[in-house]
């Protein structure tokens, strides 16, 4: 894994981040995400009912079908989240941003397996005013397809200076984040980690919590966005390059790369995040993309990783020096300290793939320090020698082999092709497309709503694939485009039944008894995706490319799901048409700047 020269190259020989010039205030405002020391986490939150020791009872990682199996604790855990706009300077270099109170990344959702998770969310966004709303990643939402978030889909907006509150059941276990989804926003701030305590699939020490991996643009997103958008003629540029990658929110920039004429505060000594380790005992790392594109390498000097589960799924353990990650992917590794005496200190690095990603400076730092070792002092430790293979791929699905087993039908109810391309369309503007539409959202007509009413007839725009009432769904995708896409969906684990390059040759299926599961596959450049869910969840579901540029011009699809189950939710809270009213009065009396997609 190639260093790059520069800031990394000082921070390598301990000029800087170590002792970092800038208070944490003004590069992460609340957050404490990045600081020594930051409190661990417990196997479970204590203020349960403890039936058998845990709460979730007897269930454990082998013996219990996550998606049928899932507790009922009756515990709410409240959360309240008021959203603003803020100044902070996270790799140094000063940007608007917005926040959650406060703090970037934002603060951390935790909760049982089976209790409910009650987030109520303040939008006080000015200057300009926007809508916003949240997305719960990887939670199935069974039961309350409502609350995923999506607006245009499930919900309308939540309004400038309204408030809305959504209720959901901690319905999957493990590691994922909750961001914004509307439009582009969580890409300036609006993200942070959602930690769901289970059943164990491998024994550890000490769980540290969540490792955010984020790429970052120091233009505001709007800006981005507009970019992105324009007319080719007119300087638009469908992949803009990230300015930096952070660990934690955290990471330094070279100042001295800044444009001639920007004026902005920049101080190229902005700190890095640290992490300690207690000398010979095994830790739990849980890594996040919450990254706006760049696919990220990720890697310990000296340490190997065992990769414990993927996305909100338990797997068999495998070994590794790197793990990949695409935008909106996760992955829980152990990593034993034993590699040194406790004075022991070694970089944490996160890459972003040239080969697959733009960016401008690519290499994210952070410092781990054995118990006894000196945090003043800025680790020697050397980098692996594990070239990009460039093919933008995840693992080997041959490697991530689900705890729990479970086996696709060999016969689904429905296959249906959803390839993907691109186009330039005659305003000159270029647009992705999944199965030849490209998407844009209605903020004030919530597809799943008018479901729920019987109407089931869309503008083409809205890309609804109807799938019926089959009891099973196959997808292909082909990508016959250069880009590479992480595909996530929403409302299911997908298992992925094969990926690779070229067309999918019609048969083959990796661990066809047991496939990988997870909510976001990479698709590689010039290869496909096959995956399949069983339709056991009703709604409107998105499927897109977790990167959001592409999904700002058009990279979505809608999978209606069971569609005559979705008219007969009696259930659908009066809150959700009540947010159509709030945006409603709103937008009677303002014009909200839709310049993409809107999700």
């Amino acid at each position: 894994m190639a260093l790059l020269l520069g800031v990394v190259g000082d921070i390598l020989s301990g000029v800087l981040g170590i002792i970092p010039a800038l208070t944490q205030q003004q590069t992460n405002g609340n957050s404490v995400w990045g600081t020594l020391p930051v409190p661990n986490f417990p196997p479970f939150l204590t203020n349960n009912p403890l039936p058998n020791g845990y709460p979730w009872g007897l269930r454990n990682a082998s013996g219990s079908n996550p998606y049928t199996d899932a507790p009922y604790t009756g515990v709410i855990r409240s959360y309240d989240f008021t959203v603003k706009r803020g100044l902070i300077a996270p790799d140094g270099y000063q940007k608007n941003v917005l926040l959650i109170n406060d703090q970037f990344p934002g603060p951390a959702i935790e909760a049982n397996w089976g209790d409910t998770i009650q987030v109520t969310v303040h939008n006080q966004i000015t200057g300009p005013e926007e809508g916003t709303s949240f997305h719960w990643h990887g939670l199935l939402q069974k039961q309350t397809p409502w609350m995923d978030g999506v607006p245009g889909v499930e919900q309308c907006p939540i309004a400038p200076g309204e408030s809305f509150t959504y209720q959901f059941q901690a319905d999957l276990y493990g590691t994922s984040w909750y961001h914004s989804h509307y439009s582009a926003q969580y890409s300036d701030g609006l993200l942070g980690p959602m930690i769901i305590h289970g059943p164990e699939n491998a024994d550890y020490d000490i769980d540290l919590g969540p490792v955010l991996l984020t790429d970052t643009y120091h233009k505001p997103y709007y800006e981005t966005v507009k970019v992105v958008m324009a007319p080719l003629d007119q300087g638009g540029n469908p992949r803009p390059a990230s300015d930096n990658n952070l660990i934690n929110g955290k990471m330094d920039f070279d100042c001295s790369t800044v444009a001639e004429g920007d004026t902005t505060p920049c101080n190229s000594n902005a700190g890095i995040s640290k992490f300690t380790f207690t000398t010979g005992k095994t830790h739990r790392l849980r890594l996040i993309n919450a990254g706006a594109e760049g696919l990220q390498r990720f890697s310990i000097d000296g340490h190997k990783m065992t990769v414990i589960a993927n996305d909100f799924v338990p797997i068999q353990p495998y070994e590794t020096t790197v793990v990949t990650l695409g935008a909106g992917q996760r992955s829980d590794v152990l990593v034993t300290a034993n590699q040194g005496s406790a004075q022991s200190a070694f970089w944490m690095r996160s890459n972003i793939s040239t080969i697959c990603s733009s960016s401008n400076q690519p290499n994210a730092l952070a410092a781990i320090y054995y118990d006894k070792a000196d945090t003043n002092k800025a680790p020697t430790s050397t980098a692996w020698d594990v070239p990009d293979p460039g093919t933008c791929a995840n693992d080997d699905l041959s490697l991530t082999v689900p705890y729990y087993p479970l086996t696709p039908t060999d016969h689904p109810a429905t296959t249906r092709h959803l390839d993907i391309n691109s186009e330039v369309n005659a305003t000159n503007h270029f647009l992705w497309t999944v199965d030849g539409g490209t998407f844009r959202s209605d903020y004030n007509s919530p597809t799943l709503l008018l479901a729920n009413e019987g109407n089931f007839t869309y503008p083409p725009e809205w890309n609804v694939k109807n799938f019926g009432s089959n009891s099973t769904i196959r997808v292909i995708v082909n990508n016959p485009t250069s880009s590479s896409h992480p595909m996530h969906l929403h409302g299911h684990n997908m298992f992925i039944l094969h990926e690779g390059p070229g067309a999918w040759d019609g048969t083959s299926i990796t661990n066809p008894n047991n496939p990988q599961r997870r909510d976001v596959q990479m698709l590689r450049p010039g290869g496909h995706i096959v995956w399949q869910i069983n339709a056991d969840n009703p709604g409107v579901w998105p499927f897109h490319c977790h990167i959001v540029w592409h999904l700002s011009a058009g990279f979505y699809a809608t999978i209606l799901e069971r569609p005559a189950d979705i008219e007969k939710y009696s259930q659908i809270p009066m809150i959700m048409p009540q947010t159509c009213t709030d945006w409603a009065a709103w937008t009677k009396n303002n014009v909200p700047d839709e310049i993409d997609s809107g999700v």
